[in-house]
C-alpha cells in the first residue's frame, strides 16, 4: 500500500498524511473546504501543531490537498477523519461521517482498507459507516474491501507525543481487516496494538476520554468545598502526587475544553441510554460538574470584587488565555466562553489577553461582540479590577504578572497566592 487519501484535513487528519508522506507514501489529503486545500497547495498551515516549512517537505514529498474525491479509485488506503460534533440529542452528528463513506463508497476499488478514525459511539464502523461503504460499492467485507476503526489520539501542542511515536489501536470488522489495518499503520507508526474488533478499538477511545473527564470532574468538585473549608486544594493534590503508585494527579480549572473531554463521553451515555434504555451516571454526573465550572469561576470573581468593595457592573474584568489549552490557538469548547458570557450577564466590562488569538467573537445578553486581544497584558492586568487567569501560556512571564500588582484569581494553581493573588 503506497497510496494514500486522507479524508479530512484538520487537527487529525493533516498530522497523519504529513508523517505517512514522510514515509514514502503517495498522499491526498481530501477535503470539502477550497480554502483550506488551496492553502495546503500554496504551503500555508491552518493548524497550531503543522508548521509552514513541514507542509513545504510535504509538497515536495509528492503531498497534495484536493477537494476531488476521484482519487479514491486509485488509493490502496483510505483514512477518514472527518469531525463528529454532538447532535441536538445529545449523540454524535454522523453526517460527516456518512456523506465520507458515501463517497468512498461510490469511488473504492477492490483490495482497498478503509479506516474510520472519527471519534464516535462503539457499533458506528459496524452498523453505520461500513453498509454505506459497501452499499455504493457492492464489495465483500474482509475479501475485497477491509474495513476497521482506529481512535485518533492526537494531542495539540504535545511536543513529545505525536503520530509516529504514539501507539494506535486498530480494530477491523473481521481478522483480516484487522491485520490490513494493523500492516498499514505499522509502516509509519512505531506500535500498532490490535484490538478484538472495531466495537473494541471504538470503546477504547471513549474510556481513554471519559476517564479524563470523570477525574476532572472529580477535582473541580473538590475545588468548592475546600475553599468553603479553608483547606487548599493544591497542595492536598501535590502531596497526594508523592504516593508512587495508584495514584495520577488531576487538578481543578475554569472547565473542560477542546473536543474530546466535553463531547466524547457523551457519545458513550447517549448510546448507552439509546440502547439499553439506561443512564451511563457517572459520564452524566461528571458532565453536569464540569459544565457547571466556568460559571463557578464566575462566582469566585464575583466574591472577589466584592471583597474588594467593587460592584461587578461595572468592574473591568480582564481574562488571560482564552484557548481550551496552553500554547495552541484552538478555541474549541473554551470555558471562557460561557465564563465571559456570565461576567457580561452581570455588567463587568469584559476584555482579555492571548497571543494566539488576535480576535474573539462571543455571544452577550446584548448581541454578539467582537473583542481584540489587549496588547500590553501586565499592564492591563494591573489596570483591571481583577485578572483572571484561565490559560497559563508558556510565553506569560508569571513573575511578572505577580510583580504587576494586579488583583489576579488563577484558576490553574500557578501563581504564589498572596494578597493580590488568590487561587481558585
Amino acid at each position: 500500500m503506497s497510496r494514500l487519501v486522507v479524508v479530512g484535513q484538520g487537527y487529525v487528519g493533516l498530522p497523519m498524511a504529513l508523517r505517512a508522506a514522510e514515509r514514502g507514501f503517495d498522499v491526498v489529503g481530501l477535503d470539502t473546504n477550497a480554502k483550506t486545500v488551496a492553502a495546503l497547495n500554496g504551503g500555508r498551515s491552518h493548524i497550531d501543531d503543522v508548521t509552514d516549512a513541514e507542509i513545504a517537505q510535504a509538497l515536495d514529498r509528492g503531498y497534495r490537498a484536493s477537494v476531488d474525491p476521484t482519487c479514491i479509485a486509485d488509493a490502496d488506503a483510505v483514512v477518514v477523519c472527518v469531525p463528529t460534533p454532538l447532535s441536538e440529542d445529545g449523540g454524535p452528528d454522523l453526517r460527516p461521517v456518512r456523506r465520507a463513506a458515501e463517497v468512498i463508497g461510490e469511488h473504492v476499488t477492490a483490495g482497498t482498507l478503509v479506516v474510520l478514525e472519527s471519534t464516535t459511539y462503539p457499533g458506528t464502523t459496524e452498523e453505520v459507516f461500513a453498509p454505506l461503504v459497501t452499499a455504493r460499492s457492492g464489495l465483500i467485507v474482509g475479501k475485497e474491501v477491509y474495513i476497521a476503526f482506529s481512535p485518533e489520539r492526537i494531542d495539540p501542542g504535545n511536543d513529545t507525543y505525536g503520530v509516529a511515536n504514539t501507539p494506535k489501536v486498530v480494530g477491523g470488522l473481521t481478522p483480516a481487516c484487522t491485520r490490513a489495518a494493523q500492516a498499514f499503520y505499522a509502516r509509519f507508526i512505531d506500535t500498532v496494538i490490535e484490538a478484538k474488533g472495531a466495537r473494541e478499538a471504538e470503546m477504547a477511545k471513549l474510556i481513554e476520554n471519559t476517564f479524563r473527564h470523570v477525574n476532572i470532574a472529580l477535582v473541580n468538585e473538590m475545588v468548592r468545598f475546600c475553599h468553603e473549608l479553608d483547606i487548599d486544594l493544591w497542595d492536598a493534590i501535590d502531596c497526594a502526587a508523592t504516593k508512587p503508585f495508584g495514584y495520577m494527579p488531576f487538578r481543578p480549572g475554569p472547565g473542560v475544553g477542546g473536543h474530546c473531554i466535553p463531547v466524547d463521553p457523551s457519545y458513550l451515555s447517549h448510546r448507552v441510554k439509546g440502547q439499553l434504555g439506561y443512564a451511563f451516571r457517572m459520564v452524566e454526573l461528571a458532565e453536569e460538574i464540569n459544565t457547571a465550572a466556568p460559571l463557578y469561576v464566575a462566582t469566585r470573581a464575583w466574591e472577589e470584587l466584592n471583597h474588594r468593595r467593587t460592584a461587578v457592573n461595572g468592574a473591568r474584568v480582564l481574562l488571560l488565555g482564552i484557548t481550551y489549552k496552553a500554547d495552541i490557538s484552538d478555541r474549541r469548547e473554551t470555558p471562557a466562553v460561557p465564563l465571559a458570557r456570565k461576567l457580561t450577564q452581570w455588567g463587568a466590562i469584559v476584555s482579555y489577553h492571548d497571543p494566539y488569538v488576535k480576535e474573539w467573537d462571543i455571544d452577550t445578553s446584548e448581541g454578539r461582540r467582537t473583542l481584540q486581544s489587549v496588547p500590553a497584558a501586565y499592564e492591563a492586568a494591573a489596570a483591571a479590577d481583577l485578572t483572571i487567569l484561565l490559560q497559563a501560556h508558556s510565553s506569560y512571564d508569571l513573575e511578572r504578572l505577580e510583580a504587576s500588582g494586579a488583583r489576579v484569581l488563577d484558576t490553574r494553581g500557578v501563581l504564589l497566592p498572596s494578597d493580590t493573588v488568590t487561587r481558585l
